[in-house]
């Protein structure tokens, strides 16, 4: 079985580099969201997922309220959120490690290092960053 990652991210350009990346160079399933909304109604609908990468400044329901959406309900409580942020301080990714993410990719990230840094989080467990 093929491993199906959600995409969230309310930029289309990253969302679409993300998704080819992913898949050409991960071989990962990739579902994309616009929307932290679009996100929890796909989980709903086609779930489940190996885990989300979702963005953290968007508008409308933000990524740490998505998170708390998803973990209410409809996504499994194991599933692996790893953020995608342009606020890497340390301060920052403390605040989302104690949400609840197994791990914070950096914005702007490498295409051709990004699947590699996403195994490598869900390789090492809670905590990891890159």
């Amino acid at each position: 079985m093929t491993d199906r990652l959600l995409l969230v991210d309310d930029d289309d350009d990253i969302r679409e580099i993300a998704r080819l990346s992913l898949e050409r160079l991960g071989g990962w399933t990739v579902v994309a969201a616009s929307s932290g909304d679009d996100a929890v109604e796909l989980v709903a609908r086609e779930g489940p997922f190996t885990v989300v990468l979702l963005d953290v400044m968007m508008p409308g329901s933000d990524g740490p309220a998505t998170l708390q959406r998803l973990r209410s309900g409809v996504l499994d409580a194991h599933t692996p959120i790893v953020f995608l942020t342009a606020k890497v301080q340390p301060a920052d990714r403390r605040r989302l490690h104690a949400l609840g993410a197994a791990g914070v990719i950096a914005k702007p990230f490498d295409p051709m290092q990004l699947s590699q840094q996403l195994r490598a989080i869900l390789a090492s467990g809670p905590g990891e960053t890159s």
